[in-house]
């Protein structure tokens, strides 16, 4: 209800565009990277005057939130003043906006929009004191600002409406998808081909509320998966690199009785034997035949209905059901509604500056979460074209890809990037932006290959198929070597405690973009929710005072030895720095004298445990973390997604242990 001092910067206050408005207005202009700065304008706050400040010191160039300056939170905080976060939208759709046609379609009269959201103080510890103070303040503003930004976006829609929002907003006619086989889609391409997809799997399946789809990453895969969205189902993604029991019993799990896929991905990928074990609980369908039946009537209706799904859906109806890797046990329906995968999408897109002059390229599977979420609905609903490849594995072939596709974002595993790096050109990730690895840690090898071969900081992360995957996400801004950087704004975490292990505990986990609850096979179809919203991801971490997330094993990976707790992950980091290059794994067996004992098993040649023990002394690593035993495997079990497969690994492990104690 009072008139406000607007801080502006001081070069744009020179601008003789600019000086009739500050006659219109209270203006301070000031150059924000200058201490003396925030003295005038704490001195302001202190008189009684509301103070109006653009805390990023400057306009927006990348259409995402930037540097955060520490001297704003400064003035905050030295006044003990309340933060309300204000967020302006339309204005860079303008044609006086800063943005390009990369960032956004202008418009002569864009809708504008202001949203004010509640007064909020500056979480900073009291003990701070001097510089630390001040980046902690800054810290806690751009939290405020992310949080601003992740809120402000509109959720409360289906997957399908806010890709056709994106169309609608971008133009029909912008690349969409990309792979190496069929080509280029636009936006209008890949909603005409779900629109008449989801026409046909309404009217095929009208009985069925979960249709399973077993395809690569590839443009048809994406417009099956939007095509039974459109249809009112909802898509079961089926791992095909899990085996044909696996298989099954997800299915069991979500009530599949109709798989969708592809014959020339069966050829291809030399899954027959599997289709056809799987084939006899549930009906195969061959797209390839289906799409033979699509005339030119279809196309046409399709193509007249592109802009409205067949079937109503609410945000917070099932979108998806992913399943859990298996790595320990057997796989888990995780029900993802709209609402939770586009939560996770704003999410991500608060903290990193997405636009479609960008080009991300989706090697991960669509059956990932990371790939589903990150690498599939977070380009499609910015505007950002997405390029599929089928498989990870190919390490000659990415690189040549992404330099030919001109990939500006890429997704991976430390395992996957560690291969790449291994037969990529320094020259084939010139136009890679960003480049974020999760699914397992990060060797200091790889980053460092990734910085000195290719000029690249590779962005840890952390996430669970649970949570629609991201929990954190190290930032440009906020990176931090080691962690998993900071949690995603909007989600809540707490710590319960574990025994033996000290600074740290066992990861619970709440929020939008947490799942709606699990489908097990033992009850078919039975939803089971999570309790109060918590969803523990079985992890063991220690976070920071800063806020960074430091993964200190699966709660199931650690093994009490001589009374000690022992994280299986850090034994198989420090292998990772001695054996570079060379995937190698531990589990344990029963030990009569010390309760448990470690075996690891290694594809680096020659490997010893000798070799372990020197390389251990030499870095200060408990002796204890000294496996028994060091065995040379032709093949470490892994994944489909790229994680170490624990429960093959411990069965390899524990097998050829029975085998000595047999043979002795």
């Amino acid at each position: 209800d009072e008139e406000p001092v607007f801080a502006i910067d001081h070069t744009i206050a020179q601008a003789w565009w600019m000086k009739p408005f500050l006659k219109l207005a209270r203006a301070l202009p000031l150059n924000p990277a200058k201490p003396m700065s925030t003295r005038t304008l704490i001195k302001i706050v202190q008189g009684g005057d509301p103070l109006v400040i653009f805390p990023e010191g400057r306009i927006t160039v990348t259409g995402g939130l930037m540097k955060v300056y520490d001297g704003a939170a400064m003035v905050a905080d030295k006044t003990g003043s309340m933060v309300v976060p204000v967020r302006i939208d339309g204005l860079e759709k303008s044609y006086f906006s800063r943005l390009t046609s990369q960032h956004v379609r202008r418009r002569l009269f864009p809708k504008v929009k202001v949203t004010i959201l509640e007064p909020v103080k500056l979480e900073v510890p009291q003990e701070f004191k001097g510089r630390q103070r001040r980046t902690a303040a800054g810290a806690a503003l751009y939290q405020v600002m992310s949080d601003l930004v992740f809120r402000t976006e509109d959720i409360d829609k289906t997957v399908l409406e806010k890709i056709i929002l994106t169309a609608n907003e971008r133009g029909m006619k912008q690349l969409a998808v990309q792979d190496p086989v069929t080509g280029s889609l636009s936006y209008g391409k890949l909603l005409t081909a779900a629109a008449v997809l989801g026409e046909k799997f309404e009217h095929l399946y009208a009985s069925q509320q979960t249709i399973g789809i077993m395809l690569p990453n590839a443009n048809g895969a994406c417009a099956t998966l939007l095509g039974v969205m459109s249809a009112g189902k909802v898509p079961a993604m089926i791992n095909f690199t899990a085996g044909a029991a696996n298989i099954l019993s997800a299915c069991k799990a979500a009530e599949v009785r109709t798989v969708l896929t592809s014959r020339a991905f069966v050829e291809q990928a030399k899954l027959g034997a599997v289709v056809e074990e799987i084939g006899r609980s549930v009906e195969i369908v061959w797209l390839d035949d289906l799409r033979a039946g699509i005339g030119l009537k279809d196309k046409l209706l399709g193509l007249l209905r592109k802009t409205t799904p067949r079937v109503a859906r609410k945000p917070d109806d099932a979108a998806v059901i992913l399943f859990t890797s298996g790595s320990e046990g057997t796989p888990k329906g995780v029900v993802l509604t709209h609402r939770n995968i586009l939560a996770n999408a704003a999410q991500a897109a608060s903290r990193i500056d997405f636009h479609s002059g960008d080009k991300v390229f989706n090697v991960l599977p669509i059956f990932h979460s990371f790939g589903m979420t990150a690498g599939t609905v977070l380009p499609l609903i910015s505007g950002v074209p997405v390029y599929f490849y089928p498989s990870p594995l190919h390490y000659r072939i990415v690189p040549e890809l992404v330099y030919a596709s001109n990939a500006t974002i890429i997704f991976g595993t430390d395992t996957f990037l560690s291969g790449y790096a291994r037969t990529a050109h320094p020259y084939d990730f010139r136009s890679v932006r960003y480049c974020f690895a999760g699914a397992e840690p990060v060797k200091a090898a790889t980053r460092m290959t990734y910085m000195e071969k290719f000029g690249l900081r590779i962005l840890e992360g952390y996430g669970v198929t649970e949570a629609a995957p991201v929990i954190s996400i190290n930032t440009p801004m906020y990176n931090r070597s080691g962690s998993v950087g900071k949690i995603m704004p909007g989600m809540e975490y707490r710590l319960d405690p574990v025994p033996g292990v000290e600074n740290g505990g066992r990861l619970y986990v709440r929020g939008p973009n947490v799942m709606s609850g699990y489908l097990r096979a033992e009850k078919p179809g039975a939803l089971e929710p999570l309790e109060d919203g918590w969803h523990d991801t079985g992890d063991v971490v220690s976070i920071d005072e800063a806020g960074f997330i430091t993964i200190r094993g699966r709660a199931k990976r650690f093994a009490k030895i001589g009374g000690e707790m022992i994280s299986l992950a850090a034994v198989e980091a420090l292998a990772g720095e001695l054996w570079k290059g060379s995937l190698s794994a531990v589990a344990t067996v029963p030990d009569a004298r010390k309760g448990e004992k470690l075996i690891l098993i290694t594809e680096a040649a020659n490997a010893t445990r000798a070799d372990f023990l020197a390389f251990a002394k030499a870095n200060s690593a408990m002796d204890l973390m000294v496996p028994a035993e060091v065995r040379v495997v032709a093949k470490v079990p892994v994944l489909g997604s790229g994680k170490l497969d624990f429960a093959g690994v411990t069965k390899m492990v524990r097998g050829e242990e029975d085998l000595k104690v047999k043979a002795a």
